[in-house]
C-alpha cells in the first residue's frame, strides 16, 4: 500500500455543476449510478469497479454530475495504488462526449503530477496528453495556472515545479503535433508563457525564451515586430524601467543575462536601445562598484552588441566608452595595471559605435573628421585630448607586443612540456595553457589591429565586424584575468579566459559569460526562498514581463 495521497484542491477551476450543460439522458437506472458511487466508498474491489464506471456512463447523468465527479476524485487520492492509477485513467473519459470539463480535469491531473509511484505518474502523463491532444487550448491554460500564479500563498511550489517539467518534457518536444492550427495556437501559448514570467528563475525563462524562438511566429522568416516582440519581453524580465542600485545583484545578474539572451536578436534587426540607454545612464557610472566577473560580462556584450547600434544611440553612449577607454589604457609614467580583455572589448566597442557617429569623436578624442555639421566642432582645440589618447593607444601598443612575445616563448614551453608530458592529466593541464596562450594572442593581436588605426588626425573606424573578437573563437577555461604593470613584464604560465597572461588583479574572466551559465542553471533547484520569491543569481523575485 502506498502512502495516502495529499488532498486534491477543488476550488481553481470551476465546479461540475456550474460546467454542466443540458443533455437528454436515455433512460438508464439513476438509482443504479448513484449506486456506482457510493460504491467509490466501499470495499477495494467495489472501488477499483467505481473508478471503471463512473467515468464510463457519466454522460448518461447530468443530475449527478457533481456527486459523480467528487467521487472519482476521492478515489485519485486512495490509499491503494491500484485504485489511484485506475482513477487516473478515466479522468479523461469524463471529457470524451462534455468537452467542458476538460479545464478542471486537467487542474487536477496537473496537482497529481508530484506522484511518487512511476506507473501513477506515468498514467497522469498518459491522462494529460490525452486531453491535449483533444482540446489543446483548454488543456494548456488550465496548465500554466499553475505556473503563472505570483500568489506565493496559494501556490504549491512542488506542483509547480512539476508541471514546468511536464511542459518542457512531453509538451514543447511534440509542438508541432499539439499546435495546430499553427499560428493561432502559437500566439495563444506566446500571451500563456508572457503571463508566466511575472516570477521565474533564470533557468524557467531561458527555457520559455528557447521555446518561443523555436515557434514558426518567431522563425528566421518572422517580420520585424515579432523579432521585437521577443526584445520586449527579455527587456521586461531584465527590469529596465526599474531604478538602477549597484547592491542589487539580483538585477544584475538579470540584467547581464538578458543583454546576452538578446544579442542574436539584435543581430536579426531588433532594437537594442532600451538596454544600451539603462546601461549608459545606470551602469557605467558606477562601473567601477561592479563585481570583477560582472564588468567583463558586461563589457563582452555591450562589445557584441555595437555593431547593432543607431548612430544616434552611438552617440550618446561614445563620451562613456571613451572616458572608459581611458581608464583602462594606462600612461607610460602612470605605472598602472592594464587588463587586456577590457581594453579589446572597450576598443572594438569604441571602433563600432565610432564608425557610427564618426565626428563625435573630435571633442572625445581630438581627431578632425569633417561631416559639414556643427557637432564637427572644428573650430576648437581639442589638440591636449588627441596627445593624451595617442600617447595611450602607444603604451597600448607596446604592452600587447611585450606580451605577444612572453606568450610566444611561453608557447614553445608548453609545446616542449607536452612531449614531456607522462600522465593524461598532465596533458590536459598543458593543453589548457596552450588554449589560454592561444587566446591571449589573439587578444593582442585585435588590440593591435583596432590601435594602429587610431593614431591619423582623420582615422578610419571599423565598423564593418572584421575583428573577431577572442572569446568568440571557443569557450575556454575559467582563470584569473589579463592584468600587467605598465611597462612591466609578466609570466607566461598563469592565463586568463582570453588567453593573454594575468597578475592577481581582475579576477573572473574565464569562459564567456559564466554569468548567465550560473544563473541559468537547471530546474531541479527551482522553488522559491522565503520573502521574495524565485530569482536569478540569488533566489530574489524575479520582476518578470510585464
Amino acid at each position: 500500500m502506498g502512502p495516502r495521497r495529499r488532498t486534491i484542491s477543488r476550488s481553481c477551476t470551476s465546479t461540475a455543476s456550474d460546467l454542466t450543460k443540458p443533455r437528454i439522458s436515455p433512460r438508464q437506472n439513476v438509482k443504479d449510478y448513484e449506486g456506482i458511487i457510493r460504491a467509490a466508498k466501499g470495499s477495494v474491489k467495489a472501488k477499483q469497479l467505481a473508478a471503471q464506471l463512473i467515468p464510463r456512463f457519466f454522460k448518461f447523468f447530468p443530475s449527478l454530475s457533481s456527486q459523480a465527479v467528487e467521487a472519482h476524485f476521492d478515489l485519485c487520492e486512495e490509499e491503494e495504488l491500484g485504485i489511484r492509477v485506475q482513477a487516473i485513467r478515466g479522468l479523461p473519459l469524463f471529457c470524451k462526449d462534455t468537452p467542458e470539463y476538460v479545464s478542471k480535469i486537467v487542474d487536477i491531473l496537473g496537482q497529481l503530477l508530484t506522484a511518487e509511484e512511476n506507473v501513477e505518474r506515468d498514467a497522469v502523463h498518459k491522462a494529460l496528453l490525452s486531453l491535449l491532444r483533444q482540446d489543446v487550448k483548454a488543456s494548456l491554460t488550465a496548465l500554466f495556472k499553475h505556473i503563472e500564479s505570483t500568489d506565493e500563498a496559494n501556490t504549491d511550489e512542488s506542483i509547480r515545479e512539476k508541471v514546468l517539467n511536464f511542459i518542457r518534457d512531453k509538451v514543447f518536444p511534440i509542438k508541432a503535433e499539439l499546435l495546430k492550427p499553427q499560428e493561432q495556437m502559437e500566439r495563444h501559448i506566446t500571451e500563456l508563457v508572457k503571463k508566466s514570467l511575472q516570477d521565474v528563475t533564470g533557468a524557467e525563462f531561458k527555457m520559455f525564451m528557447d521555446f518561443l524562438k523555436s515557434l514558426s511566429l518567431f522563425g528566421d522568416n518572422a517580420p520585424p515586430e515579432r523579432v521585437q516582440e521577443l526584445i520586449e519581453i527579455i527587456e521586461g524580465q531584465a527590469d529596465l524601467d526599474a531604478q538602477f542600485n549597484v547592491s542589487d545583484g539580483d538585477h544584475i545578474d538579470r540584467l547581464i543575462s538578458c543583454l546576452y539572451m538578446a544579442l542574436p536578436f539584435f543581430m536579426r534587426g531588433a532594437s537594442n536601445s532600451k538596454f544600451l540607454n539603462y546601461i549608459n545612464k545606470h551602469i557605467i557610472p558606477v562601473f567601477d562598484k561592479l563585481p570583477e566577473e560582472r564588468k567583463l560580462d558586461l563589457l563582452k556584450n555591450l562589445a557584441e552588441s555595437s555593431p547593432y547600434t543607431t548612430p544616434q544611440d552611438s552617440r550618446q553612449l561614445l563620451p562613456s566608452t571613451v572616458q572608459l577607454l581611458k581608464k583602462y589604457m594606462p600612461m607610460r609614467k602612470a605605472g598602472e595595471e592594464m587588463n587586456f580583455t577590457y581594453v579589446e572589448c572597450l576598443l572594438y566597442t569604441f571602433h563600432h559605435l565610432a564608425s557610427k557617429t564618426p565626428n563625435a569623436t573630435n571633442s572625445l578624442c581630438g581627431y578632425k573628421i569633417v561631416t559639414g555639421q556643427p557637432s564637427d566642432r572644428l573650430g576648437e582645440d581639442f589638440s591636449e585630448n588627441f596627445k593624451d589618447f595617442t600617447e595611450r593607444l602607444s603604451n597600448v601598443e607596446d604592452l600587447a607586443r611585450a606580451t605577444m612575445k612572453k606568450l610566444t616563448q611561453g608557447m614553445a614551453e608548453h609545446n616542449k612540456a607536452m612531449a614531456a608530458a607522462k600522465t593524461d592529466e598532465a596533458k590536459a593541464n598543458i593543453k589548457v595553457k596552450k588554449q589560454n596562450t592561444t587566446t591571449g594572442l589573439r587578444t593582442c593581436n585585435n588590440i593591435l589591429a583596432m590601435t594602429q588605426p587610431l593614431h591619423s588626425k582623420s582615422p578610419s573606424f571599423i565598423g564593418d565586424k572584421k575583428i573577431n573578437l577572442s572569446w568568440k573563437e571557443a569557450a575556454k577555461p575559467s582563470v584569473p584575468s589579463t592584468t600587467v604593470p605598465a611597462g612591466g613584464k609578466r609570466t607566461a604560465t598563469a592565463t586568463n579566459g582570453s588567453g593573454a597572461p594575468a597578475t592577481k588583479k581582475g579576477r573572473g574572466e574565464g569562459v564567456q559569460n559564466q554569468l548567465v551559465n550560473r544563473a541559468l542553471e537547471g530546474l531541479s533547484r527551482g522553488g522559491r526562498s522565503g520573502g521574495r520569491g524565485r530569482g536569478w543569481g540569488g533566489r530574489g523575485r524575479g520582476r518578470g514581463y510585464r
